[in-house]
């Protein structure tokens, strides 16, 4: 049976349940890969020599945390790997379970082990669990009693306790992209017996499953059975899902047009515009973490030194949102986007950046001055490196007036100007005041 990786809800082990009728089986679990031969998608861990596939082929067996986004093999990767090692399959719900589970999983863990049998423990959503539940996992995972695997859509580093980490290592699971989830649909259509949708119904199913194999697999399953063997076309789609489909696609011009929208309401100072693409975004069901990385780029390349606050203030909204989740984690985002969107503007710097690179591509490979060389070793010394460098610390105003910095043949040349607004308005006064200085000293030379 081919299909795709995604996530399930845990069953208490791996031992299979009695044959049922198919037409009562969700799509989802009908398309459930039974070998690492049937996934789709994760081919940066499963692809030949990745991580993931030399584990498996070399038969070693070891702690991980799965973290990635709902939809995309947590479970059922956990799952492959306690099939593939003959292991015991343990799963506790971080959400449900609590420190009566995690005994009766070392109870039965502790059975399997005096029976010659390995165990995988596998916790969903662990990033739930406190920091005395974690830890009580750790003499099991030390002692080698048990193979103790995490998954989380949360970042670990914040949500997963250090000791524990420490003794696993981190695998991150990616979305599955529109050509996967392509595949994906054309296996459900074999399935279930009906024909494929129209190309423009399935880039509307794949932009409503975001990534989410489940997500996807489900949509589709319920337009199947709507149709009862017609074609799906977009209108069957919208009389299926309703107000779930997504009203524009991901990877499509409008879902570009509405990124574009959000990013030159920030530039242009309106926060009612920002705020609005924004909630738009948010109700066609992007990843708020993907909206989150957009504003850290226009922190950056709109605003600037002009108020570096907008670059902290929206990287603490993106850890909020990572630790708050949706809705809640949403309001951080929504202050961040105001924040940016009266922020005063430069982009000084990112002409400035982007200024350097373009004259290093089409330059040479300009010489270190002498004085600025490292010199740890005493033939270094005696070629003089570092010799004739003026710590600025020493010197007044703790600035070396008419020292220089650029390699030869460039003093002089200024690739970053402050613009008149905000913090940088006073950075272009102390540049004006430094570069007196440095004319001073050249005066003086």
């Amino acid at each position: 049976m081919s299909g795709s990786l995604f996530d399930d809800e845990p069953l208490p082990d791996a031992t299979p349940a009695p044959a049922a009728p198919l037409a009562g089986i969700p799509l989802a679990e009908r398309l459930r890969p039974k070998t690492l031969d049937e996934v789709i998608g994760q081919r940066h861990l499963l692809g030949p020599g990745m991580p993931l596939r030399v584990a498996f082929d070399a038969g070693r067996l070891h702690s991980m945390i799965l973290w990635g986004p709902p939809g995309v093999g947590k479970t059922t990767l956990a799952r492959l790997m306690a099939g593939a090692f003959d292991a015991q399959f343990i799963a506790i719900s971080a959400v449900l379970g609590g420190v009566k589970e995690i005994r009766e999983a070392v109870e039965r863990a502790q059975v399997a082990a005096a029976q010659g049998r390995r165990t995988v423990v596998f916790v969903d959503e662990v990033h739930r669990f406190n920091k005395s539940q974690q830890d009580a996992f750790l003499p099991h995972v030390e002692a080698g009693l048990f193979t103790f695997i995490g998954a989380t859509t949360e970042n670990p580093s914040f949500e997963v306790n250090s000791a524990l980490l420490s003794r696993a290592t981190v695998q991150v699971l990616k979305s599955l992209d529109a050509g996967e989830l392509g595949q994906l649909i054309a296996r459900g259509a074999a399935e279930l017996g009906v024909p494929e949708p129209s190309p423009e119904a399935a880039q509307r199913l794949i932009g409503y499953a975001d990534g989410d194999a489940r997500r996807l697999l489900n949509a589709f399953d319920t337009a199947a059975s709507l149709a009862e063997g017609a074609p799906i076309d977009e209108a069957l789609l919208e009389r299926a899902l309703g107000e779930q489909l997504r009203r524009y696609d991901k990877g499509g011009d409008q879902f570009y047009d509405v990124i574009s929208a959000l990013h030159k309401s920030v530039r242009g100072s309106s926060p009612d515009g920002a705020l609005y693409w924004f909630a738009r975004m948010l109700d066609g069901g992007v990843d708020a973490r993907y909206i989150a990385r957009r504003l850290i780029r226009m922190a950056s390349e709109d605003i600037g030194l002009a108020d570096p606050r907008a670059l902290r203030i929206t990287l603490d909204a993106a850890e909020a949102y990572e630790r708050l989740g949706s809705p809640e984690g949403e309001l951080a985002l929504a202050e961040a986007v105001v924040y940016l969107a009266i922020a005063p503007k430069s982009n000084a710097v990112y002409k400035a950046f982007n200024e350097v690179r373009a004259f290093i591509k089409q330059d040479t490979s300009r010489p270190v001055p002498v004085h600025l060389r490292n010199a740890p070793t005493r033939l270094m010394k005696e070629l003089g490196y570092g010799k004739a460098y003026r710590y600025a610390h020493d010197e007044p105003n703790a600035y070396a007036a008419g020292e220089q910095y650029l390699p030869d043949g460039l003093e002089g040349q200024r690739f970053y100007e402050p613009v008149p607004r905000g913090l940088e308005l006073r950075i272009a006064d102390k540049l004006a005041e430094l570069r007196r200085l440095d004319d001073e000293a050249a005066g003086e030379g």
